[in-house]
């Protein structure tokens, strides 16, 4: 029995739900969002929104899950959105945005320029005697997931002295350095 599928997804004031047969939009004052479906029902009781699989096998009972996540990151993202924040760590990381495009110098002897898909906002920060940052805003929680993750690909921290790009409160687990 899955534990996530089963708890009901409230539907906040300003966003509608349309329920189709394999497709589920909502609309939002952010902006809107649709999810293709199989192996499972959908029913809106007043404010909320209630998931239940056709059968018990388990390829079922896995999607059942998946899809009330699913539908639950698109209501809150097409409601409030989805925020991720890099910070470069290390002397002469430096972030710049131009539009879509990122420049990153991140200590290779050439900079990474990286094209940000338009779905997703890109910010840069930078304030003397702070690390750089870079603020990527969307409706989308996957889309703005995986171009953080790429972006963090690009030079992830290393654990001897904390330097590369990391999220903003993400712990890295330090390494003692050589004993002499």
């Amino acid at each position: 029995m899955s534990r996530v599928g089963n708890n009901p997804i409230s539907i906040p004031e300003g966003v509608s739900v349309e329920i189709q047969p394999n497709s589920f939009i909502v609309k939002g004052k952010l902006g809107e969002l649709s999810q293709s479906y199989d192996s499972i029902t959908i029913e809106q009781v007043e404010n909320q929104l209630i998931i239940k699989r056709i059968n018990d096998s388990k390829p079922i009972k896995a999607k059942h899950g998946l899809y009330r996540a699913l539908f639950s990151n698109m209501i809150e993202g097409v409601s409030k959105g989805w925020i991720k924040e890099l910070e470069l760590v290390g002397v002469g990381y430096r972030a710049s945005n131009q539009g879509q495009k990122l420049e990153l110098a991140l200590g290779f002897s050439h900079n990474i320029v990286f094209q940000i898909p338009s779905e997703v906002k890109v910010e840069t920060v930078s304030e003397k005697g702070k690390n750089p940052l870079i603020k990527l805003t969307s409706l989308d929680k996957q889309l703005v997931g995986s171009i953080a993750s790429k972006i963090r690909g690009f030079r992830k921290p290393e654990p001897y002295k904390g330097k590369g790009v990391k999220y903003v409160g993400e712990q890295i687990r330090r390494k003692a350095g050589k004993s002499a």
